[in-house]
């Protein structure tokens, strides 16, 4: 297969999302207080496709490169975290596209306002039945559940005579289940610290019947139906991206508010903030680092797209190297807006200025799986005894 570039083909999802990017900042304060993303703006993040930026064109997506993805849901999150964060999440419920049947995608994709939400696996199980699965349970952090118009639910499977299914590597096999939104009872828990407008509820369901084609599993990149370098990357991979965007965004953002208000303030007894050497040298620090992070995870993405194939999943190496660079970013971005912070002083602590909310966000987002730490220690790990345990599979 001979891949098309999305700038060959027209798309720029980058300068989509900074047409928008001003109604988004005007909409920020009505997405937090009313944990949702006004309908007018829905309409028009829709119109700009911005959900679909991995799905496959099969489906009706763009399947944008992942660095151009990166750089998209960045300059998203420059103007609100929350839909950064949203329209991340959609992008990555878009990634099981490949991995069921052509005709349930197109079923949940036609709709031009198409787009899943989903919490993570817990310990619910769908029982196998004829045709399908039936499901009970409740899931949580289910960004974008507002917006979506269908959910989906991972478990274990159950099969009739009480044993679980395994996969090819022998392990309990994960599957998705897809269903439209109406079929699940939404549980209103998200009251959170920071990304308050991402409404990332829980959700019930009171045995749910999903037939098998609205289901498939991701654990497997060999199994997917949509062949080309995109869909080679594993999607726990692109997930981090989209995290790694949304840091980036939020960072950039901080660091260029804090540049105006030192260019402005004068802090009682001193010079202005512009002119101190210590500002001068630290935001000169931070504006290196986190240009250097967004880099390094850009040729990362480039090289490892360049080596990958149109049916084999990337190998070991290359995974590692995408979470690397992801972890990277994101720690990068972490560590400037707790700069940004510090040094803009009382400056930060009000309600409603440029850097508060932002920092919530960002110490929200410090807490997601994709944030942890013991991402270097696993890479680590690997880059000196290689993947025995089957950690990147």
């Amino acid at each position: 297969m001979n891949h098309v570039s999305a700038t060959s083909r027209g798309l720029d999802p980058v300068a989509r999302a900074r047409e928008i990017g001003p109604a988004i900042t005007e909409a920020a304060d009505q997405i937090e207080r009313d944990q949702d993303i006004p309908a007018p703006l829905l309409a028009k993040i829709i119109e700009a496709r911005l959900p679909r930026m991995l799905l496959p064109r099969s489906a009706g997506g763009d399947e944008i490169e992942p660095w151009i993805y990166l750089r998209a849901i960045e300059e998203i999150s420059r103007h609100d975290g929350s839909v950064g964060w949203n329209l991340f999440v959609a992008n990555s419920a878009a990634l099981i596209a490949p991995f069921i049947p052509l005709s349930a995608a197109k079923a949940i994709y036609d709709d031009p306002r198409g787009w899943i939400a989903w919490g993570p696996p817990n310990q619910y199980t769908a029982a196998a039945v004829p045709g399908g699965y039936r499901i009970s349970g409740q899931w949580h952090f289910a960004s974008g559940s507002r917006q979506a118009t269908w959910m989906g639910a991972h478990g274990h499977v159950i099969e009739p005579d009480g044993s679980q299914r395994l996969n090819r590597a022998g392990r309990p096999t994960v599957k998705t289940l897809l269903f439209p939104k109406h079929k699940a009872t939404p549980i209103h828990d998200w009251d959170t610290l920071g990304m308050r407008g991402t409404a990332s509820d829980g959700y019930r369901l009171d045995d749910v019947f999903v037939a098998e084609e609205f289901t498939g599993t991701r654990e497997d990149p060999s199994l997917r139906r949509d062949s080309g370098p995109l869909y080679a990357f594993t999607m726990q991979g692109l997930y981090s991206v989209g995290v790694a965007g949304v840091a980036l965004g939020i960072a950039r953002a901080m660091l260029d508010e804090f540049i105006a208000l030192a260019k402005a303030k004068t802090p009682r007894g001193l010079i202005r903030m512009a002119d101190m050497p210590v500002v001068q040298s630290d935001l000169a620090h931070r504006e290196a680092a986190l240009g250097s992070g967004r880099a390094w995870l850009a040729e990362i993405l480039k090289d490892v797209w360049d080596s990958a194939g149109d049916i084999a999943p990337i190998d070991t190496a290359a995974r590692i190297r995408v979470r690397l660079g992801c972890a990277q970013a994101i720690k990068s971005a972490i560590e400037t807006a707790d700069y940004v912070y510090k040094a803009a002083g009382v400056s930060a602590i009000f309600k409603g200025t440029p850097f508060e909310r932002r920092f919530r966000d960002m110490h929200t987002l410090s807490q997601q799986i994709q944030s942890r730490d013991a991402h270097f220690e696993m890479v680590g790990k690997i880059m000196f005894n290689g993947d025995p345990d089957g950690l990147f599979l």
